[in-house]
Parts: C-alpha cells; sequence; structure tokens
C-alpha cells in the first residue's frame, strides 16, 4: 500500500536562485525521472508563473515538467483524471487558497488529488499550494490575514506560510490558534520544507540556518505555545 506524503514549502523556483528546495522534492519522488506537474491554479494561471516553473524544471532537472490550467481547460474528465493519476509530483503555486479550493471543487480536481495522493504522488507547494492539503489555513485571500476553516484535510490541523517575512503573519496566525478560530498546527518561515508522510512529519529541511518550521498549538491558558522543530541544513 503506497504511502500518503504531501510537502510544504516556503520557497523554491519562484523564489529561490539555488533550486535547493525543489531539488530537495524531486529526492522523495518515486522514480528517477519523475513527471512533474504544475497546478498554477491559485494564480488564475498566470502565463509567466507556469513559464517559470516550465524554464526552471526544463533547463536543471531531471525529471519531465508540465502544467496543467484550468481556466483553459482541455481534457475531458476522463482523460484530467489520467494526467493527474500519471504524475509522481503534483507541485500547487502560490496566489489565492480560498480561489484555487473552489476552482478544483468546481472541476473535481480536488477529489483527483486525493486519489492520487493514495496512489504514491507527491503532492506539494507554495503559500496557497501549502495552505490547500490542510483542514484549515491562515490567508490573504480575503485581503486581511484570516482565518480560513477550510482544504482538503489530507493534513490533520492547519498551515500559516510565510510566517516570518509578511508583516503580521506570526502574531495573526497565533491568535487564531489561540482563540479557537484555527485548529492547531505548523508555521513555515520562508526557506523552509516539511515532509509529512501519512499525516506525521518524516523531515524538515531548510535552505537558511536560521528558518525554521514551527508547530503551533493552543496552551490552555489563552495563548500558544510555539515549538521549533528539528530540521536539516539543505
Amino acid at each position: 500500500m503506497s504511502q500518503a506524503r504531501v510537502a510544504l514549502l516556503g520557497g523554491g523556483f519562484s523564489t529561490d536562485d539555488d533550486a535547493l528546495l525543489d531539488d530537495w522534492i524531486l529526492t522523495h519522488a518515486r522514480t528517477s525521472r519523475p513527471r512533474v506537474c504544475f497546478l498554477p491554479t491559485a494564480s488564475g494561471d498566470a502565463a509567466g508563473y507556469a513559464e517559470r516553473f516550465l524554464a526552471a524544471f526544463e533547463a536543471r532537472r531531471n525529471c519531465a515538467p508540465s502544467v496543467l490550467s484550468l481556466f483553459r481547460r482541455e481534457l475531458d474528465d476522463e482523460a484530467l483524471r489520467s494526467r493527474l493519476l500519471a504524475q509522481d509530483v503534483i507541485y500547487v503555486g502560490g496566489g489565492n487558497t480560498a480561489n484555487l479550493l473552489a476552482v478544483w471543487r468546481t472541476h473535481g480536481v480536488d477529489r483527483l488529488l486525493r486519489e492520487a495522493c493514495d496512489r504514491g504522488t507527491l503532492l506539494c507547494g507554495i503559500s496557497a499550494g501549502a495552505n490547500c492539503w490542510a483542514q484549515a489555513s491562515h490567508t490573504d485571500s480575503f485581503g486581511p490575514l484570516t482565518a480560513l476553516p477550510d482544504g482538503l484535510g489530507l493534513l490533520t490541523g492547519s498551515v500559516c506560510p510565510h510566517y516570518d517575512s509578511e508583516p503580521g503573519r506570526r502574531l495573526s496566525y497565533q491568535r487564531s490558534v489561540a482563540t479557537g478560530a484555527l485548529p492547531d498546527g505548523w508555521a513555515l518561515e520562508d526557506g523552509t520544507g516539511a515532509l509529512f508522510t501519512d499525516g506525521l512529519v518524516t523531515e524538515v529541511v531548510t535552505r537558511d540556518p536560521a528558518a525554521r518550521v514551527y508547530r503551533v498549538e493552543r496552551d490552555g491558558a489563552g495563548g500558544v505555545r510555539e515549538r521549533p522543530l528539528a530540521g536539516r541544513l539543505l
């Protein structure tokens, strides 16, 4: 039986020049030359974003990259299922988490991603592409930072990206967890990655010695506990 694997990224081709986090992702693919499909749904399938992905993965990696557009969908339901289930890695880009989830559900992609995960495809992504896998997330999908009690639920709890790089993120996420607006969860500083296997954290990495992934939990006294997870420097 395949293990369900999800990786949360605090960086990658869209933010970093060293490719360390993307290379780390490929080491966890199930084949030596993995098929990697990029879903830029959260950005409205921005053409420039897709082009950056293809340029980065075609030029620098031993893999077979592709891009799946839903705003300009060309595949019928059967072909869409075949396309997603054939991938070794599905990489989701950043943007608007709430819009991403709505579009996926309209096209049935949410169900197909769960099926792909159950069959051994590694699911990963940055920002909205990290938020989407959990039960809930901390997002600016509606303008100001807020709790989004929605997600695919492949990971129990909540996710907060950009924990150290966007003003107000840390305090806002901690407040959401403390009040119960969000369940306990994981916060990623930029430059980090966390791999979950069957729902449990099995590896944490960082491209910056100072960057951390945190477990954030209610402390029972109206506040939170913030615990850094041990990580490996790439």
